[in-house]
């Protein structure tokens, strides 16, 4: 006699291998960018741990980070706590996060910054968009302004930074740079400068010009928007 039960669970467990495979099925045919962010995250992690599912695990990192660009800035500590990823899940995302910000940072690298304003903003939105804490960097260009390297100058708190022009000059000059583009985030999101922000600008930029370097700009970072003294005409 043959089991009833064992009739049914086969049609649903193939039922849910069907959803499971949906967005990799929608992917291949119009492409990633009709995914829902919790249908990616789905997709990299493959499976959930035994007695997760998936999608409940995308979800819940979702709901963690709050979007997927919160979680480019993740470290292993921000994993701590949730179910249903593992170790090895973890470090492939860890890896995926710094190959996003090394190909920026080659984009750069290979394009003149001053004619690329656009990924100029990607790249420090990615570096410092979404810190808890001040973090400013300095971009070191070469004559045809492509970069050198990028350096985090400073680290400050939640709403003070300490930055030093005497230090980024004398970098300016190991590095050789020809000029340096400048940024520094606001934890809060807001992105309009602080009486401060614009006299720090002020003296670095005198002092850069002591040795015949440029400021070219000054990047204030939010989590979603960027603020340019050089477009506001504040250089």
């Amino acid at each position: 006699m043959q089991d009833s039960s064992a009739v049914v669970k086969r049609p649903a467990r193939a039922a849910a291998a069907a959803a499971r495979d949906m967005p990799r099925e929608r992917l291949f045919g119009a492409g990633p960018a009709v995914l829902s962010d919790t249908e990616l995250i789905a997709i990299f992690l493959g499976c959930g741990l035994p007695g997760h599912d998936v999608f409940e695990v995308a979800r819940s990192l979702l709901k963690r980070f709050g979007s997927l660009r919160a979680m480019l800035d993740a470290t292993r500590a921000d994993f701590d706590g949730l179910r249903g990823i593992g170790p090895a899940k973890i470090a492939v995302l860890l890896a995926v996060i710094e190959m996003a910000r090394r190909a920026l940072a080659e984009q750069a690298r290979e394009l003149p910054l001053v004619d690329s304003t656009a990924a100029v903003r990607d790249y420090v939105r990615l570096l410092i968009g979404t810190r808890p804490y001040e973090v400013f960097v300095c971009l070191f260009l070469d004559a045809r302004h492509r970069l050198i390297d990028t350096e985090e100058s400073s680290r400050g708190s939640l709403t003070r930074l300490a930055v030093y022009p005497r230090e980024i000059v004398r970098r300016a000059l190991e590095t050789n740079a020809a000029s340096l583009i400048v940024a520094h985030n606001h934890p809060s999101g807001a992105v309009k400068p602080s009486a401060s922000d614009r006299q720090l600008t002020r003296v670095l930029r005198d002092a850069l010009g002591l040795i015949d370097v440029r400021l070219v700009d000054h990047l204030v970072v939010g989590r979603h928007d960027v603020f340019s003294f050089a477009h506001a005409g504040w250089l």
